[in-house]
């Protein structure tokens, strides 16, 4: 293998073209004086990815104002990755199951390397409304779904995801330490799911539990949430995790069902 082929090397152009998707994910509308500005590329090379990017339907351009915007194909590739997710149907199946149960919002995890990615969620009928989005993209630990996630890894890849993304705080309630995390990981592991007590977003309480492959390897979770004041003692304690681990038991069951088939 020459060396300029080796899988761990990346292509500057193919990144420059993502920061450019990235930035305007971010904040859409940009013309090319904000996305130079933003950016640090090239005026001239951001112009010529811009025109590459919406030549292939990946970014739209708004004539009159100038500006560019993401392009609907990324709504396609977004629903055909989700559609290879193995647990998708089945666990979206008991995630509006969850809902209307609980009346709370639920969400459908997946893991992808380092991060969790929300696939689906459905609300019940007192749903909190957040920042979370489908297609969103989030650190471990800040997360119930995350956190049962992290408690079922094995202990070199957990070790790995730590030392590569460190513990950012989001609320004053975040972990921020090895240790503290590690404790709490321990607890998760005896019991099965995990609490999310004002650690992403202050005022929100959450549980969730790991939906795991053949050989015990969480590839997704399931997450219940709502406000503190109502998603608390008994029910945060006993009655939501009780459901949780009961539509787990079933979507676990109906995986290995069809695998076997």
């Amino acid at each position: 293998m020459e060396p300029d082929d080796r899988p761990n090397r990346t292509v500057t152009t193919t990144e420059s073209s993502i920061r450019i998707l990235e930035s305007l994910k971010e904040r859409p509308g940009q013309t090319l004086a904000d996305l130079t500005e933003n950016l640090d590329i090239a005026r001239s090379t951001i112009h010529r990815h811009l025109l590459t990017l919406e030549a292939n339907d990946l970014v739209v351009r708004d004539e009159e104002r100038g500006t560019f915007s993401l392009g609907l194909r990324f709504l396609d590739f977004g629903h055909r990755a989700r559609e290879h997710v193995g647990f998708f149907e089945v666990g979206r199946e008991y995630v509006d199951r969850l809902a209307e149960e609980t009346g709370e919002k639920v969400w459908l995890i997946a893991k992808e390397g380092d991060f969790s990615v929300h696939l689906y969620k459905a609300h019940g009928e007192n749903p909190l409304e957040t920042s979370a989005k489908v297609g969103q993209r989030r650190n471990l630990h800040q997360l119930a779904a995350g956190k049962a996630i992290l408690a079922s890894l094995p202990e070199d890849e957990l070790e790995a995801i730590l030392d590569r993304r460190g513990l950012s705080e989001t609320t004053e309630n975040t972990i921020t330490t090895p240790e503290d995390l590690r404790e709490e990981l321990a607890t998760i592991r005896d019991r099965g799911y995990a609490f999310n007590i004002g650690e992403s977003i202050t005022g929100l309480n959450a549980i969730g539990a790991p939906i795991r492959d053949e050989d015990g390897y969480p590839i997704g979770a399931i997450s219940i949430s709502g406000p503190a004041n109502r998603v608390k003692g008994d029910l945060l304690k006993e009655e939501l995790p009780d459901k949780l681990l009961a539509a787990l038991d079933e979507i676990h069951i109906r995986l290995r069902y069809s695998e076997s088939e």
